[in-house]
């Protein structure tokens, strides 16, 4: 039953539409008792021989009747109680979307897709029972046990009744006993599926390699194995649930049993009449569903109790992230001041970046490069406020970025990585998903700076075309420069170019950088790369090694200090050169043939 105190400030909140639905199911349950008394009075009518055509009439008007106001007042209560459970389930689905908005990148390091889909469906479907079945089940089910012993002892013997329900306690001793059991064993079945719904993911998303790679079989051994755990569990699970049934069964047999040996000696012996035996036998009748309905109870309220806990785990984690709710909500033109003095990812003992200094004033382009692994990336996810647990500080136009909303501070970053998101929505929307209301002319505008507006044109349906599932239609190439065209529209006061020109060619790559060094004269670029040809026209050139700044320059100051820079210019020039000679020998071939 903590289930139900978990979620008291719930039913609290919505009190009102609860005790609506309450005060009809008692008044259903008044309706239900009525009828095994008519019932017992028209046996002795009958047995007495004295029945007429008005008494006939009356006992079946009478049942009738309270029969259509039990269904009326039942539909009532149920669509009220029903309604509340879809109110508490699109109230944790907000609380749980919201929090996913909210977490850090470490989060979701942390955390498998497949297991907070998990969360968001099977677990909050499993909680959302509770404040439906549940509570239907737990209070019909007490109010009809309640409302039915009265009954007895009102209208058949306060002896039979109290022999009758003698063995219910042994219900109630079985529940105790099996309930800590039952809930160990739902919480492993919904970590079972979890882990089986992150395969699923996985699997699906990475379905290309797999086949690519020839990897079927193992991939569906492994999916295989995965579905054998699981069903394992929920053996298990079913073992334990499966017993309460029979045990209902049972404690109900028995008292059968006792209204049928005693209830009959009371009869012989004229205490009772046979018509209140029929009413006690009926009563016993309405005790079978509570028994049972108990018995559902126990599986909804322990399988909602390890999904809530599992839920609220969720909920209680803490981003590292710390917006200041107080901070600016505006950011003006300005200055990019960086001074990282150390930081470590969380978990890691190991120097990322140290002693990191760079000035960026408005309208200038940075250029970053260095080895794999040298700390361009996480300088940039550190730009990005991805992380904030480093000493030192990043400003822009003159405040600490930590002092910004994170949404006023996003809202000027266009960010471009080499693998990018793309929504299953058409070419225009997902240029335009910044922010929807951009027209058809700022879109195409966005488009031809990124070089993809006559791509655009020679698709099926132009801007209408759908890209499919991550973008599945479109080339590498094409992908990076949608997603630059995404970028730009809004007009960044910092673009972010991370390694995202790698996947388009090297005239492709020459004609976007133009239009930047053209169109963004007033605010800031920084260019992330492997490739030279992407920085060498940048005002200022950084070379990363070992999370420090190695070289600094502009491109013919670097040439001129015969560094990793210059080695590595020099061997992309000559890998150029020789591809070109490649590609001019096989012209030549064609045109011999």
């Amino acid at each position: 039953m903590t289930i139900f105190g978990k979620l008291m400030w719930f039913f609290k909140e919505h009190k009102r539409l609860y005790m609506l639905g309450l005060t009809f199911l008692f008044l259903t349950e008044i309706s239900q008792m009525v009828s095994p008394a008519l019932i017992g009075r028209f046996t002795d009518v009958i047995v007495s021989r004295q029945m007429t055509m008005h008494q006939l009439f009356f006992y079946a008007g009478s049942i009738l009747l309270f029969s259509v106001l039990m269904y009326i007042f039942r539909y009532t209560w149920i669509t009220h109680i029903f309604q509340g459970s879809a109110l508490l389930e699109k109230t944790l689905r907000q609380q749980l979307f919201d929090h996913y908005l909210k977490m850090d990148t470490t989060f979701y390091q942390r955390r498998r897709t497949g297991d907070l889909m998990a969360h968001a469906t099977n677990d909050l479907s499993a909680v959302q029972r509770v404040a439906s079945g549940g509570v239907l089940m737990l209070v019909d089910s007490i109010v009809i046990i309640i409302f039915t012993v009265i009954s007895m002892i009102l209208v058949v013997d306060w002896r039979l009744t109290l022999i009758g329900v003698l063995p219910l306690p042994l219900l109630a001793a079985g529940v105790w006993y099996l309930s800590p059991k039952m809930r160990r064993a739902f919480t492993s079945s919904q970590e079972a599926f979890s882990r089986l719904s992150n395969k699923s993911q996985e699997s699906i998303a990475g379905i290309k390699a797999i086949k690519t790679l020839g990897q079927e079989k193992q991939d569906v051994d492994a999916f295989d194995e995965e579905i054998q755990k699981t069903i394992q569990i929920n053996k298990k699970v079913a073992a334990i649930d499966s017993l309460f049934g029979p045990m209902a069964t049972l404690v109900m047999t028995i008292s059968y049993v006792v209204m049928i040996t005693y209830g009959g000696s009371l009869v012989v012996n004229d205490s009772i009449s046979i018509g209140q035996l029929v009413s006690f036998s009926t009563y016993l009748g309405l005790l079978v569903w509570p028994m049972f309905g108990l018995g559902q109870l126990f599986n909804v309220l322990e399988r909602g109790n390890a999904s809530y806990m599992r839920v609220q785990e969720i909920l209680s984690e803490k981003s590292s992230i710390i917006e200041d709710e107080q901070g600016y909500d505006s950011i003006s033109h300005g200055d990019v001041a960086i001074q990282i003095n150390q930081f470590k990812y969380p978990d890691d003992q190991s120097e990322v970046l140290k002693d990191i200094s760079l000035n960026i004033r408005a309208g200038e382009t940075v250029g970053i490069v260095g080895r794999v692994g040298s700390g361009k990336t996480t300088l940039i996810k550190l730009l990005l406020r991805q992380f904030d647990g480093y000493t030192g500080q990043i400003s822009f136009a003159g405040k600490n970025i930590k002092d910004y909303k994170l949404s006023a501070y996003h809202r000027v970053i266009g960010y471009v990585a080499q693998e990018n998101f793309l929504f299953s929505t058409t070419v225009r929307d997902n240029i335009r998903f910044a922010d929807i209301n951009k027209s058809q002319e700022e879109v195409e505008k966005a488009a031809k700076m990124a070089a993809l507006h006559e791509d655009i044109q020679n698709f099926p349906e132009g801007y209408d075309t759908q890209v499919g599932e991550h973008g599945v239609s479109l080339s590498g190439g094409q992908k990076q420069r949608l997603a630059i065209a995404r970028a730009l529209i809004i007009d960044p006061e910092i673009l972010i170019l991370d390694d995202a020109l790698s996947a388009v060619d090297a005239r492709t790559e020459k004609q976007i950088l133009h239009t930047l060094k053209t169109t963004r004269q007033e605010k800031t670029t920084i260019t992330v790369a492997h490739r030279i040809s992407s920085v060498m026209n940048a005002n200022e050139i950084v070379v990363f090694d070992h999370g420090e700044i190695a070289e600094r320059g502009r491109h013919e100051e670097l040439i001129a200090q015969h560094g990793w820079y210059a080695q590595m210019y020099e061997q992309q020039q000559l890998a150029t050169t020789l591809q070109q000679n490649l590609e001019g020998e096989g012209d030549d071939d064609d045109r011999e043939k």
